[in-house]
């Protein structure tokens, strides 16, 4: 069985840093022929439409960056919906803002399931009904303290990815496992220790660049450079950077090729 794992692992991370490869071959070779004024920023309609749906919801969002930075990574957002309201409000790091001398930490009315530039998003958390309301309301506070809502770094941190790991670390509730590419998550500032982004388990870091994080969400994590490794167990998750999240099916693990 130990084999097969191996053999089904290595397969698994050849064939994925091919298809990385191709991608990122084909995507440069588009680069000279569109950009982020062009880009799409249609939804994709995996959000509830709030007039036909009156709960309370939280959903957390993720799409690769744009550009060549969607090659190494992702750019999360936070949106939400009090029970009965008309519109979702976004709450999202962004940080041409700070290029314009303004707070990197935007908060507007939006359509959220928008495509970031061309990347189309997914859900990477969510929580409607009951409860959530009040979830709401701690995540608002949540917003109002954020320490770096005027300071933006691509690498280590504090971005986009280090705002929603503030977010989750204060809402545990979420149960918000970010993945392996939200490059950021693991920036402490000066702390060393913490729990990590789930709001769960024990975190080390030094500056978001080296350290390491265990959980029940997020399993054992390591962080090298900025670079994420992990794995965890149920379900059955190996974690990598550029691939991401990779979920392996046990029961290719135990039949077998």
């Amino acid at each position: 069985m130990l084999r097969n794992m191996c053999l089904l692992f290595a397969k698994r991370i050849f064939y994925t840093m091919v298809v990385i490869g191709l991608m990122g071959a084909f995507f440069t070779a588009c680069s000279t022929q569109n950009n982020w004024r062009t880009a799409s920023r249609d939804p994709v309609g995996i959000a509830p439409e709030p007039s036909v749906t009156p709960e309370a919801i939280i959903q957390v969002y993720g799409a690769r960056a744009y550009s060549w930075r969607g090659y190494f990574g992702i750019h999360t957002w936070i949106a939400v919906k009090p029970s009965n309201a008309e519109s979702y409000t976004i709450y999202e790091v962004l940080g041409w803002r700070k290029r314009r001398q303004l707070p990197v930490l935007a908060i507007y009315n939006q359509i959220p399931d928008r495509r970031w530039f061309g990347n189309t998003p997914v859900i990477l958390a969510e929580k409607r009904g009951s409860g959530v309301d009040n979830m709401i309301k701690r995540l608002a506070h949540a917003v109002d303290n954020y320490p770096y809502s005027r300071e933006y770094t691509l690498w280590p941190g504090p971005n986009s990815n280090t705002f929603t790991a503030w977010i989750s670390r204060n809402i545990p509730e979420l149960e918000l496992n970010l993945p392996a590419t939200a490059i950021g998550k693991d920036y402490l500032g000066y702390r060393i220790f913490d729990v990590p982004p789930s709001g769960t388990g024990l975190q080390f870091s030094l500056l978001g660049i080296l350290g390491f994080a265990v959980s029940s969400i997020e399993g054992l994590e390591f962080n090298f450079l900025g670079l994420v490794f992990g794995i965890n167990l149920d379900p059955l998750v190996i974690k990598l950077p550029i691939a991401g999240n990779i979920q392996l099916d046990r029961a290719m693990l135990s039949t077998g090729p």
